[in-house]
């Protein structure tokens, strides 16, 4: 899809399916993988503001965020699951760009001074424990004054009753109400079923409970989006950082 946008096809869109029967065409085209800065929604705008040193942007698509970053002489190590991504990036100009999943993310990376997450990419933490597990280690691999600049969106800003009954749904299974099953489907191809993250405010602060990590700042933007800047605390979980 990637490639095609890079293209210039115009008809360039994803399939998103839930797990409930739910299908919906994606709210985002093109332009949200390929945009220059000027373009970008202004809570993304205002957030890299505070983005600094050396970054690992988690989720690159193709690349936009390491693009602007190179420009402003970071050091970016961009990661993705999509081998497409990863080839439209490298071919974008993109200097250090890998085929990793954020659960590959490790000390072996070296060092980062910022996370970034753009693009709903907190969602990739998949889930309660998942997350809080991804930014202990987050924490282990970034520097003494690291930072996370992440997005997400609130389920609840909705008064659809398919997705209130669908949140409802899934805290009867345990689950949390914005922990979506989903996959996401362009042309003929299709990814396979993965947990996808929404989170209100107050269940990210829950999350970050004890992960060494809190809440700094806060970018609101249209329907329930929100960009986070996640800074550490003294600790991770009560032990030296």
């Amino acid at each position: 899809m990637i490639a095609d946008a890079l293209a210039g096809r115009d008809d360039v869109f994803e399939i998103v399916e839930r797990d409930d029967g739910f299908v919906q065409a994606s709210h985002y085209g093109p332009d949200a993988y390929l945009a220059p800065y000027r373009r970008w929604p202004s809570r993304q705008r205002r957030a890299m503001r505070f983005v600094r040193g050396r970054v690992l942007d988690v989720g690159c698509g193709a690349g936009r965020v390491a693009l602007h970053l190179q420009e402003r002489d970071h050091e970016v190590v961009a990661i993705d699951v999509s081998p497409g991504a990863i080839e439209v990036s490298r071919r974008r100009g993109v200097r250090d760009v890998r085929l990793l999943s954020i659960d590959g993310v490790d000390g072996s990376l070296g060092a980062f001074d910022t996370i970034v997450m753009f693009g709903n990419n907190f969602g990739l933490f998949g889930g309660f424990a998942k997350a809080r597990r991804l930014l202990r280690r987050f924490h282990r691999v970034t520097t003494e004054r690291g930072r996370i600049v992440a997005e997400t969106r609130d389920p609840y800003a909705t008064s659809d009753p398919t997705h209130l009954g669908y949140h409802d749904r899934n805290r009867a299974r345990g689950r949390m109400g914005g922990q979506l099953r989903i996959r996401v489907r362009y042309r003929e191809h299709a990814t396979p079923w993965f947990d996808y993250l929404l989170v209100s405010r107050d269940e990210l602060e829950t999350i970050l409970e004890g992960t060494g990590w809190k809440l700094a700042r806060v970018f609101e933007g249209d329907s329930g989006l929100y960009v986070v800047v996640l800074e550490k605390t003294v600790s991770e979980g009560g032990s030296a950082g």
